[in-house]
């Protein structure tokens, strides 16, 4: 799925728990996100200024071995396509909705045989457009989340957890509790030294 790019680059563990072992649960960040994401998950399509704007446009890619949809999808009268990823959070650059955009990006171009140079993040707390350059780098981020992604998913192992910042906000702290496995790895570590007279 692409969503999983974004679980990923965000964190691994995370990704693994929702896209391995299918576990999921909602916090008041995903319900924003929900609610953002309301008016483009019903799918259809408008014309404005010569723009036709379509939601919820499924989307895959037969190279990379993505299937998704795209919030929005911008078809423009001289040609150019513009995929635009709605987030829930204030303006703000975050590399992990960048892969998601990328890829979705790539996936419309195997699909209409079209090079798409741009596309956008909403961030509905600002209703504010961050405008993203789909450059050879994020590209290759693609690739290796993908890649990264699919190693995970042929071994079925989990990643570790993260225990940082980035577990704060996450919905599913309290199923990987992060802070529990972190204590039983420094613990292994000194039940192993524990008779090393190097270490005393």
């Amino acid at each position: 799925m692409l969503s999983a790019l974004q679980h990923w680059s965000y964190c691994p563990r995370q990704c693994g728990l929702i896209h391995l072992e299918q576990a999921f649960e909602e916090n008041v960040h995903t319900m924003r996100g929900n609610a953002a994401h309301e008016r483009v998950d019903e799918p259809g399509y408008e014309t404005f200024e010569g723009v036709r704007e379509e939601r919820a446009l499924p989307v895959w890619s037969d190279t990379l071995g993505l299937i998704g949809k795209c919030d929005v999808v911008e078809f423009h009268p001289d040609g150019h396509i513009y995929p635009v990823e709605y987030k829930h959070g204030k303006k703000r650059e975050k590399s992990h909705d960048d892969i998601q955009l990328a890829a979705q990006a790539m996936c419309l171009e195997e699909m209409t045989d079209k090079v798409i140079t741009h596309g956008a993040i909403y961030h509905h707390g600002s209703r504010r457009r961050r405008e993203v350059l789909i450059t050879p780098e994020l590209r290759e981020m693609v690739k290796a989340t993908v890649s990264a992604i699919r190693s995970m998913l042929d071994f079925g192992k989990l990643p570790p957890p993260a225990n940082d910042a980035r577990c704060k906000e996450c919905s599913l702290k309290e199923i990987c509790q992060p802070e529990a496995l972190a204590e039983q790895a420094a613990q292994h570590a000194l039940m192993k030294n524990l008779f090393n007279p190097e270490v005393m």
